[in-house]
């Protein structure tokens, strides 16, 4: 089993699970590509933490995770309601980054494994905490 086959692996049983999630208009927006080594070492490093934290199970989590990040702004990646988020986004290049969305409207964006602490903070204020 590939690296990216085992990953992809654990992650779907890690979201699998059953999770009390609270009914939420906040969605945390995560762009990614496979050939992405900043996107895999963020994932190596931050998300089996950001699955186990309480933050996550108060979100609705939605990976855009693409073959070759040269196209994680490509339309076909982001269907349905993500098209306008999609439009929302200014600059519409660099993986990984992390966007926060309350009633389709973007409310933060960062970019780079090192905005991951940014992220987090700005959804526990979104959230109240």
């Amino acid at each position: 089993m590939n690296r990216r086959a085992f990953l992809f692996a654990g992650l779907v049983l890690a979201t699998a699970a059953p999770v009390a999630r609270a009914d939420t208009d906040i969605e945390v927006i995560y762009v990614g590509g496979w050939d992405c080594p900043y996107c895999t070492m963020w994932q190596n490093k931050h998300m089996a933490e950001w699955v186990a934290s309480p933050e996550f199970k108060q979100v609705k989590w939605i990976e855009v995770d693409v073959p070759h990040l040269r196209e994680a702004y490509q339309e076909r990646y982001w269907p349905g309601e993500l098209k306008a988020v999609l439009d929302q986004i200014p600059r519409k290049s660099g993986t990984p980054r992390f966007l926060i969305v309350r009633d389709g409207k973007l409310l933060a964006n960062e970019f780079g494994t090192g905005r991951w602490a940014a992220t987090v903070a700005d959804l526990k204020k979104e959230l109240g905490e």
